[in-house]
């Protein structure tokens, strides 16, 4: 099992999501002899788990069922252990997209956090990309190397203790693209610019004021970046449903003419059809994404 790479079977020492339903799920370390409790009753990982293909369903102790699934960037952002505050799948993929990530890509990103960023980024670039993750807090940031490990993906990730305000990323001119997720991203933009390619790379910045995003616009125009735009995501659900309209009446008694041949009768007096309706409510503001660009040098 790797968050990078998908494997058909539960072996021992896999990390898998047991799926309760679609508002519960939780990850767990397989190992043999070992069991985990859920509502629906124990799961013992020997009999139950190991050999058995991901996807499958899987009967409790109690008689309820659950399935056990490969875990993949979205089910982690959903399930991890938060240390920190997280970005979710809506901002994930729009960063995944604008820093243009692909296979091979070399990232720098700061700060490490939960590693719920992180593990998208490493699926984005594997197998032969890299990231350097850089966390301000020693704890975290050796938390995070022994997730990466248990998650096979520690072959694709440099993790380093520091202050990347200070110290910057630990690499000149290697990075593709960067990701700031500090609380003054401003004063990494210099250790930003010497971390990129010297044929250009983009900057991402997330935060969640709009004092951090003047600032930081700032200091990316002063040090040359370009293109420089900040938006907001905000996903905006609309639920599908059946309504009744009724038909009009255009007249069915009027008489005829050459032009106007007379409708046919009609056996239904409304007709059923799909429409959506904008939620009431929904989460908002997470954040402001700020994006630019590195020219050639």
């Amino acid at each position: 099992m790797s968050f990078a790479e998908y494997s058909e079977e539960i072996r021992d020492g896999d990390v898998a999501i047991v799926y309760l339903g679609h508002e519960s799920m939780m990850p767990v370390k397989v190992r043999h002899g070992g069991q985990t409790q859920t509502r629906y009753g124990a799961i013992r990982h020997s009999a139950d788990l190991i050999g058995k293909r991901y996807g499958a369903k899987v009967t409790c102790s109690k008689g309820g069922w659950v399935h056990v699934l490969h875990p993949t960037p979205e089910l982690w952002t959903v399930t991890l252990p938060h240390r920190t505050q997280i970005l979710y799948t809506t901002d994930i993929a729009t960063i995944t997209l604008m820093l243009e990530l692909k296979p091979g890509s070399v990232v720098c990103e700061s700060g490490t956090g939960s590693g719920s960023l992180s593990h998208a980024i490493l699926r984005s670039i594997a197998p032969t990309g890299h990231l350097h993750t850089v966390e301000f807090h020693q704890q975290r940031a050796q938390k995070a190397e022994e997730e990466f490990a248990e998650h096979r993906v520690d072959h694709l990730v440099t993790v380093t203790c520091a202050d990347v305000c200070k110290d910057g990323f630990g690499v000149a001119g290697v990075a593709d693209a960067i990701f700031l997720d500090i609380p003054s991203p401003w004063e990494a933009v210099p250790h930003a610019k010497t971390a990129l390619k010297a044929h250009g790379g983009r900057v991402c910045s997330f935060s969640p004021c709009m004092e951090q995003v003047q600032r930081t616009c700032q200091a990316l125009l002063a040090h040359n970046f370009e293109e420089v735009e900040t938006l907001e995501v905000v996903l905006r659900v609309h639920e599908v449903r059946t309504v009744s309209m009724p038909l009009p009446d255009f007249g069915l008694d009027a008489p005829a003419t050459p032009q106007a041949p007379p409708l046919p009768a009609s056996n239904h007096s409304a007709v059923s059809l799909k429409t959506t309706t904008p939620p009431r409510e929904m989460p908002a503001h997470t954040g402001y994404l700020t994006f630019a660009t590195k020219p050639r040098t």
